[in-house]
């Protein structure tokens, strides 16, 4: 009788530690929502993700975290930028940093380039002639100033004409990039390139100091669909000899950049 008792006693802890055990897994299978803290590897260093974590607010437990997808965190790291350095850009268009991640996956080309051109050109848009737009310098010259309806206008004219001019001929980083889009740096002392490339690093690991002391030479393949495959092919278009085309500005109005 005193086993009959204790094995009764046994399943019913058993088949309650199961019931108990299984409610993570029901709640992931309904609700489709991940438990995990982290989110997908952000591109912290050449091999550690970094852990930023977005808090789930369907959760009663306040330490149960969501993981978004691996675009979000390119959404989050432009966000940040875009905030930490107080650009009017989110005052009209709240929603930029997303528009940007997209725009990049159109043309395949680096999420974090054109708002580090347009830190570099205008402070994120803080100098800028009066109602242009114009935040990445484009058409800046004595005949007059390009102008643009939006921002959105604005920023998917440069991509296009970085995609085409630039990109597609195998000009591929910063500093190539800077011969025909600010050759007057180029000729200098190459700041342009060197601003830029700090920009981009400051993205890639979401912090300012990380930016100035990790910079490099940016490799705008890096973070792109099919990075791996396109890379020979951008390495063998390297010497092909650029179309005659306009520089966009010949000169910067370059922000506090850190040197």
């Amino acid at each position: 009788m005193i086993k009959k008792l204790g094995l009764a006693l046994f399943w019913m802890v058993f088949t309650t530690g199961i019931a108990l055990a299984s409610i993570p897994i029901a709640y992931k299978m309904d609700s489709g929502k991940s438990l995990s803290l982290h989110l997908p590897a952000i591109w912290q260093g050449d091999t550690e993700p970094a852990t930023l974590a977005a808090n789930n607010p369907d959760s009663p437990n306040p330490q149960i975290q969501v993981a978004p997808e691996v675009g979000d965190a390119r959404v989050i790291l432009v966000q940040n930028f875009l905030e930490r350095h107080k650009s009017p850009i989110l005052d009209e268009d709240p929603e930029f940093a997303t528009f940007l991640v997209q725009l990049a996956d159109t043309n395949n080309m680096d999420f974090r380039l054109l708002p580090a051109i347009a830190m570099q050109e205008s402070n994120l848009c803080k100098v800028i002639p009066q109602d242009s737009h114009n935040c990445l310098g484009l058409g800046v010259h004595a005949r007059g100033t390009w102008g643009f309806e939006s921002y959105r206008e604005n920023f998917t004219a440069a991509a296009s004409i970085l995609k085409k001019n630039y990109i597609d001929i195998g000009l591929t980083t910063t500093e190539e990039i800077e011969r025909k889009y600010n050759p007057t740096s180029h000729n200098r002392d190459g700041s342009w390139a060197s601003s830029v490339n700090q920009w981009m690093a400051e993205m890639r690991y979401d912090d300012r100091a990380l930016g100035k002391e990790l910079k490099t030479d940016a490799n705008l393949l890096e973070f792109t669909e099919g990075a791996e495959s396109s890379t020979p092919a951008a390495t063998a278009t390297k010497n092909a000899t650029p179309k005659p085309t306009a520089s966009p500005t010949g000169t910067t109005q370059t922000p506090e950049a850190d040197s």
